[in-house]
């Protein structure tokens, strides 16, 4: 048996657990094994459950029951939580799911690292000074020494769409557009194409102004910072092409003009592929040492514990991690 995919629980508060109970429900996450709370997934509906030590225990579940690997640390009652509500036990469980996770990849107990949604807030509260999964996740790949640089990719059956900046505030992400940045993101995502067999993705770039700039008129970015780092990188044999109006570029690349986007900020590049549907996007972290890929949603407080989670994005984020990992064999 191949290594498992570790998911981890999420929130337990939000809808996390309910999609892991119901991807398991639908026979969607054979070789898995969940990073969690026994009491949370059976709450959150997962039915029989089988705890086990290690992800090498998996062979011995019985059918039909789902694996849970119970990491050290966990608060206590998180399953009396109420659903829908920011709890900094809830964060810290999150946090305490992701590290072991990463832990047992990094050993090669697992074969990736699939993760149900966190809530920023709640990790904030529990004093897990990470706006998101994916710097938390640079800093666990760091061992001790300076943190690898990663970059945030959505994909769909449509679109695929990398990013220069995250979850920062809009003023500083427009900071942080540099030569260094984006010329460091096309490194990134032509060298993680090939985890997908991609050997040389076509590679559009979108503007960070309206019209890319339009000559200079809107803005000087396009001409000092963003062609400067595409031609950079096309010396260094990166198709790279751009940059060009963020308002159409997506719509070429849905058409097949273009394999990948690069988008300068996080709303930029995140609306288009969030338009199509979340159902079936995919959050993968570019750079990392290890395979992780997320659900193209968050916690959803919403509608947590009423049964109607769809988990439709989390079994399309376990199939790219198991496509991944075939392309790496």
């Amino acid at each position: 048996m191949s290594a498992p995919l570790l998911i981890t629980m999420g929130d337990a508060a939000g809808v996390g657990p309910e999609i892991i109970a119901a991807a398991f429900r639908q026979g969607e996450a054979e070789g898995c094994v969940v990073v969690g709370d026994p009491a949370v997934l059976r709450r959150a509906g997962a039915g029989m459950l089988a705890v086990i030590d290690s992800p090498a225990d998996l062979a011995a579940v019985p059918p039909g029951c789902v694996p849970v690997l119970v990491p050290p640390g966990l608060p206590e009652g998180l399953a009396a939580l109420p659903w829908g509500r920011i709890d900094a036990r809830a964060g810290a469980a999150a946090a305490a799911c992701i590290e072991e996770a990463v832990r047992r990849v990094r050993a090669g107990e697992g074969g990736a690292v699939v993760t149900a949604p966190i809530h920023k807030e709640a990790l904030a509260a529990a004093g897990v000074h990470f706006p998101g999964h994916t710097e938390m996740l640079q800093a666990l790949a760091a061992d001790g020494g300076a943190p690898p640089p990663v970059r945030m990719m959505l994909a769909n059956d449509e679109l695929r769409v990398v990013l220069v900046t995250i979850h920062v505030a809009l003023r500083q992400a427009i900071e942080q557009v540099s030569y260094d940045a984006v010329l460091q993101t096309l490194r990134i995502a032509h060298a993680a194409a090939a985890a997908w067999g991609q050997a040389r993705p076509r590679i559009a770039v979108a503007g960070l102004n309206p019209h890319a700039g339009e000559g200079g008129l809107f803005g000087r970015e396009e001409i000092e910072i963003i062609a400067p780092a595409i031609e950079a990188a096309r010396v260094e044999g990166v198709d790279a092409n751009g940059p060009f109006p963020p308002d159409t570029v997506f719509m070429r690349a849905r058409r097949g003009a273009f394999d990948l986007v690069v988008a300068m900020t996080h709303d930029h590049g995140l609306i288009p592929v969030k338009y199509l549907g979340v159902e079936q996007g995919v959050n993968v972290t570019l750079g990392l040492p290890f395979v992780r890929t997320s659900p193209d949603h968050g916690t959803a407080f919403d509608i947590a514990g009423q049964g109607l989670a769809d988990p439709s994005s989390l079994v399309a984020a376990m199939r790219w991690a198991r496509a991944a990992l075939a392309a790496r064999a």
